[in-house]
């Protein structure tokens, strides 16, 4: 993934697989997280370019709105992304209230796909959006424009919402695979459709503003 995003002459790239809750994919548990970032200093330690691997990780958000890895653990991350993959049956308050646990956790830097539509198959899950808007701006935590075209969350309407709120997005590919950087694409035709200018979205920035951002965010 970094050799791929260095031929597209990208600056950096955020590895963030996701928790070990989401057993479908893998996911990472403590020790495999460490194992992981001790792996990613290695390589930046090695980097002679100026190229950056950030440590991070998409760490489920659970039933209740408790997080699925240790917060000491993640406060060593670079990047955290929160996202709901469970339970989306949930009655609008209780997935509202779940969302805003996690955001105002201290460690969460952004919500992935805020609504959870899978287009086509799955329907947004019940929740309270001016809510999570209103918690987004208290917290500081940007929000994804997620470009795989299965999802397109936030969609263009809700991302003029957040733009008009003055909240930070981020257009990510939602990459599995070096070929998904092609989907960035369909990120930014959503963004453009909102409104939504390069000032509003963190990953447009260079690396030191970046994270600068992040420790502004976080103190």
């Amino acid at each position: 993934m970094a050799a791929a995003a260095r031929a597209r002459s990208y600056r950096y790239l955020a590895i963030t697989d996701h928790s070990k809750a989401l057993g479908i994919t893998n996911g990472l548990d403590e020790e495999r997280l460490r194992q992981q970032m001790a792996e990613i200093d290695r390589l930046n330690a090695d980097a002679t370019d100026g190229f950056r691997i950030l440590k991070g990780s998409e760490v489920d958000i659970l039933s209740d709105g408790a997080l699925d890895l240790d917060p000491s653990l993640l406060k060593e991350l670079d990047f955290v992304i929160a996202s709901i993959h469970s339970r989306f049956k949930q009655d609008e308050e209780t997935m509202t209230a779940r969302m805003i646990r996690a955001m105002e956790s201290g460690v969460v830097d952004m919500i992935a796909h805020p609504t959870g539509r899978l287009i086509g198959a799955r329907d947004p899950y019940a929740i309270d959006m001016e809510r999570i808007f209103d918690a987004a701006v208290a917290t500081g935590t940007a929000l994804e424009i997620n470009a795989s075209p299965d999802r397109l969350d936030l969609n263009d309407v809700y991302a003029r919402r957040a733009r008009d709120r003055g909240i930070k997005l981020s257009i990510n590919t939602d990459a599995h695979h070096p070929d998904h950087y092609d989907l960035f694409s369909y990120g930014i035709a959503t963004a453009r459709r909102g409104w939504v200018t390069a000032g509003d979205v963190i990953n447009t920035l260079e690396l030191q503003p970046l994270l600068e951002w992040l420790s502004r965010r976080r103190g």
